[in-house]
């Protein structure tokens, strides 16, 4: 979308949460939480180039830690329950990509990851709601919040090739603590102790 993060270029700039280059963070944080994590479940919308690359740094990662991967392609939410009903037996957690049309059903994946028993791990705190379990990434209210700030700069004339694509400096890790008890997952105390917020 823009040619560099410091001169954008063209028309266009922002802010990124740089999902996609968390992908290996999440997979590390998430193997520390579950030390005998070896099979991974990830939905994303493989229409999504965001979503589909996201996929391809899981899969590196999970390389790097020896657990196998099951991707849930979705394309529309007609596609969510379907995934989990060809969901393999034997996934330990479920990663879920964000994107449009997972953050707009993320309460339904979220319940179907419950029902399979899986914890839902998130890119933001805002899509624990009905039982995901973690998230680790940018706040989106403070990505927001800053988001004013380019559009006050643009309406006094600023050009926004002439303003740099702001990058999050704070990440989050938050764990929902009610949703991790009810699949009767034991998650270490070292591990509950670096949650930036625990969710009980």
């Amino acid at each position: 979308m823009v040619a560099s993060l410091a001169r954008p270029g063209g028309n266009a700039t922002g802010i990124s949460v740089q999902s996609t280059e968390l992908a290996g963070k999440r997979l590390e944080i998430l193997h520390e939480a579950l030390p005998d994590l070896c099979r991974l479940a990830i939905i994303g919308d493989v229409d999504y180039a965001g979503s589909v690359l996201e996929i391809s740094q899981v899969q590196a990662a999970a390389r790097k830690f020896g657990v196998d991967i099951e991707v849930l392609e979705i394309r529309r939410a007609a596609d969510i329950a379907p995934a989990f009903q060809v969901l393999k037996s034997g996934a330990q957690a479920l990663y879920v990509c964000p994107g449009a049309l997972v953050n707009a059903n993320y309460a339904r994946i979220n319940t179907f990851a419950m029902g399979a028993r899986l914890p839902a791990f998130h890119a933001s705190r805002d899509f624990l709601g009905a039982g995901g379990s973690m998230s680790y990434g940018a706040n989106y209210a403070d990505q927001f919040r800053h988001a004013a700030d380019f559009v006050d700069k643009i309406l006094k004339g600023t050009k926004p090739a002439d303003l740099p694509v702001e990058q999050p400096t704070k990440f989050e890790l938050v764990i929902n603590l009610t949703a991790v008890k009810a699949l009767g997952l034991a998650i270490p105390e070292t591990f509950l102790l670096r949650a930036d917020e625990v969710i009980e």
